[in-house]
This record gives C-alpha cells, sequence and structure tokens, in this order.
C-alpha cells in the first residue's frame, strides 16, 4: 500500500502520527468497493459485475460504499503504519472522535495516537549480579533426592503419646456438617494431612490444638460479597499418625532401587543431577538476570493499559497450556483448592512483573544500541519451521506484526549480553534452604519447650 507517515517522537507512552494517502490509491479502494459491490449483489436488469455506479448509489447509498471503502483502507492503512514506524501498539490507535471518511479524488490525511510501552531507564546498565547453583551436583543436592524417593516409601503409623495434634500432623477425624453449605469435609474416619494446602486454613487452625477423643465446632467464610460461603462442621478427633521414613542401608537400596549399595545409588543420582543441570541451568541463569534488571527500572508505576495488556497476554498462555493437557481452569482450581479470585490476584502480580522486566529489557536494549535486522527477523521464522520463510514474513508484514517479532528481538539479544557479562557467585542454595529449614525447626522446639 502507497502511504506516507510521520509522526512526532513518543512522549507519556503515546506516538501521534499522521496517515497520507494519496488521491490515486483512495480511488483504488473506492473503484473495489464497487466491484465487490456489484459482483456480490444483484441488482434487478443489470448482470453482476456489470452494475453502474449511479444505481448502486441510488440503492446502497453513496456514504455506505464510500464508508466500505474507507474501512478496508484502514484495514490496510494501520497495520502499514505500524510498520513503518516499527512500533508494537498497547490499544488500538485513537483516531479521534469525527467518523473517518474517504472522498474520491483526494488525498486521505488522518492523525492516530498510538499508545505505546512507555520509554523508561534503569538505575544500572551493568548486568547483573546474580547466585547460580553449581554445575556439579552437590551431597545437599543428593540427600534432597534420596529423601524424596525415601518419601514414597513412608508409612504412617499411630502416635501413642497423649499430646494435641499439630499443624503438620495426619489426623484421623470424623467430620459432620452442620451449615447448610456443605464442605465437602464430611466423613467417618476421614484422614487428612494439616499440612495440606488443599485444606482451609482456619479448619486446619480449629483442628490443630485437639486431643484424641475431643470434639469441636469449626467455621470458616469463603468468598466475598455475592459469593461468600459459609461453612461449619463438626470434628472429632479420634487418632493422630506420624509418617515413619524406612532406614536406607544396601539391602534397602538394593530391593527398592536396584543397586547393590546406597554408594551406587548415590552416584547414580549424582549423574541424573549433573545431566539435568546442562539443560537447566542456562534457562535458569536467563530467568534471574531478567528478575534482576527489572530491579533496576526507574518507573514508579507501570500504565495500566500495558499491564493489562501483558495480562492478557499471560492469561492466553496459561489457558493455553491447560488447554494442552486437557483441562479446564475450574478443574485446575478445584484441584488445588484456589479461589477464581485469588488466581486472578495472582495473574495481576505477575503480569505487573513480567511488563517491569520488559520494559527494562527496551531500556537496556535502547542503551546498547541493539537493533533487530531483516535477518535476525528470518532466523526466527526460520527456527519455528515455516514452511514458506518469505511469504509468512510477507503476511506479518501487512498484519503489522513485524515490530512484534523485532522486539522480541531487542530484548533477547538484551538477555544475550547479560548471560554473558553478569557477575555469578556459585551458592549451594539446597545447603543453605536446608540449614534454614533446620534452624527454623530447632526455634520451634525450643518455642514448645
Amino acid at each position: 500500500m502507497n502511504i506516507t507517515v510521520t509522526a512526532e517522537k513518543p512522549e507519556n507512552g503515546k506516538v501521534v502520527a499522521t496517515i497520507t494517502v494519496p488521491a490515486a490509491e483512495v480511488d483504488k479502494y473506492v473503484n473495489k468497493t464497487y466491484k465487490d459491490i456489484s459482483h456480490k449483489y444483484q441488482f434487478q436488469g443489470f448482470r453482476k459485475g456489470h452494475t453502474p455506479r449511479p444505481v448502486i448509489d441510488g440503492i446502497v447509498g453513496r456514504d455506505s460504499v464510500l464508508g466500505q471503502a474507507t474501512e478496508d483502507l484502514m484495514n490496510d492503512a494501520q497495520p502499514a503504519m505500524l510498520e513503518e514506524l516499527d512500533i508494537v501498539p498497547v490499544e488500538n490507535p485513537n483516531y479521534g472522535d469525527d467518523p473517518l471518511s474517504v472522498v474520491e479524488h483526494q488525498d486521505f490525511v488522518v492523525t492516530a495516537t498510538v499508545t505505546v510501552p512507555p520509554t523508561c531507564e534503569l538505575d544500572s546498565y551493568d548486568a547483573p549480579a546474580i547466585n547460580m547453583p553449581p554445575e556439579e551436583a552437590t551431597e545437599a543436592e543428593i540427600d534432597q533426592q534420596l529423601e524424596q524417593l525415601m518419601s514414597y516409601r513412608n508409612t504412617l503409623e499411630d502416635v501413642e503419646e497423649d499430646r494435641p495434634a499439630e499443624k503438620d500432623d495426619v489426623v484421623v477425624l470424623d467430620v459432620e456438617d452442620k451449615a447448610e453449605q456443605k464442605s465437602g469435609l464430611a466423613g467417618t474416619d476421614r484422614q487428612l494431612n494439616l499440612a495440606s494446602n488443599y485444606l482451609p486454613e482456619d479448619f486446619k487452625a480449629g483442628v490443630a490444638g485437639m486431643k484424641k477423643g475431643e470434639q469441636k465446632d469449626i467455621a470458616w467464610t469463603e468468598g466475598e460479597g455475592d459469593d461468600q460461603r459459609n461453612y461449619e462442621v463438626s470434628v472429632t478427633l479420634k487418632g493422630i499418625k506420624k509418617s515413619v521414613t524406612p532406614e536406607l542401608d544396601d539391602e534397602f537400596a538394593k530391593k527398592n532401587f536396584g543397586f547393590d549399595t546406597v554408594a551406587e545409588l548415590r552416584d547414580a543420582l549424582k549423574e541424573d543431577i549433573e545431566n539435568d543441570k546442562k539443560s537447566s541451568l542456562p534457562s535458569l541463569k536467563e530467568d534471574r538476570v531478567v528478575e534482576e534488571i527489572g530491579k533496576h527500572l526507574t518507573l514508579d508505576e507501570v500504565p495500566e493499559a500495558y499491564q493489562n495488556q501483558v495480562f492478557n497476554e499471560l492469561a492466553q498462555e496459561v489457558l493455553g497450556q491447560l488447554q494442552r493437557q486437557g483441562i479446564s481452569l475450574d478443574m485446575y482450581l478445584q484441584a488445588r483448592n484456589i479461589k477464581s479470585q485469588d488466581f486472578i490476584n495472582d495473574l495481576h502480580e505477575q503480569a505487573e512483573e513480567r511488563a517491569r522486566q520488559s520494559l527494562a529489557l527496551d531500556a537496556l536494549a535502547d542503551k546498547l544500541e541493539l537493533e533487530a535486522t531483516e535477518d535476525d527477523v528470518r532466523k526466527e521464522f526460520e527456527k519455528a519451521g515455516v514452511d514458506d520463510v518469505d511469504s509468512r514474513i510477507e503476511d506479518f508484514r501487512k498484519g503489522g506484526q513485524l515490530p512484534a517479532i523485532r522486539e522480541s528481538i531487542r530484548r533477547s539479544k538484551a538477555v544475550d549480553w547479560m548471560v554473558e557479562n553478569a557477575p555469578v557467585t556459585v551458592v549451594d542454595e539446597v545447603a543453605e534452604a536446608r540449614a534454614k529449614k533446620d534452624d527454623a525447626s530447632d526455634a520451634d522446639s525450643e518455642d514448645a519447650e
């Protein structure tokens, strides 16, 4: 399409552009509209495709014809404008309040206000320093894997001592609903893990502290407003169980895992961990430098329009993942006992974080003067396994979608630069986490005493 586009420098996340379509181009669209109408409809006394303009004007209306021509022209002019300016809109461009209409034999000039991601700054353009796990498997990581394996062989045994139920216990309960709203917990000899995230927090807190034989009424509320649901149950604690892990020795390793000795089992786990790290550590490093650079963005608040765009993209990603797994959103939320509003709130938090990271990458790419060449664009389509690369690129160009591809390429180059230049401190993070957990357990034990 033959158009001219001029634009002012972006200001406050807005680009004001002027689109000029020459009169000759306007006439092409008007002529095409008349031709399309003539072929589409049967006008009495005329063969399809041979209806004179005055007849079409009299029946369809001249304004309607020009209105359709304008719509068709703008459907092509808008993506051409985005391609010419190489911008990715956050919202549909605004062309003002007055209706647009072409005039035959005259240039068509329209001003568009396009909302784009804001131009931001960083408080530091250095590659951020990060911590990374070592490439080799550590003893703490092997211990963690072993504990995970052994947990699958755990058995539950009754706690004989007369003590209250604790927050991590497995308890045996008789539960009876006392309210009209069914809790889904009612039953006899229900065996429930109080450490489970799927149980209501108020219910777990109510059971904790009970002793065997004790009966108690527990009430809680879920949801808000019209969705609020009130629950009340009568609970009788019949027993407390503890999880018992069998002793790991050579005999157990051979019988259950197929290794002659515990040492051989540890060696096998070490190899598995290190093989997994070969593929996982590069992605982890990318994630961490991106997370860190987002913290250097000097933007108090992400514009609502941009955050909403990122939120919608993130939501589509999540729904797409669930669809590929054959799971509906309702099934996912119910299986994990997640409230829909909590899910939405979490997505909004993720969207804000991703938006800040994306803006930080844009700022870094601008500072480093990173560009997306035509060759870069071509390689993106080749990596996607497109059959006809040239045709697909042209489709994206006509649809105004190439700016988004270039934006993604520039951000990827910024990530690559950070990965290459980031100062890295190797930390045995599993060992640190386990030490903190042990310290917390010791502190709880001292408090209990």
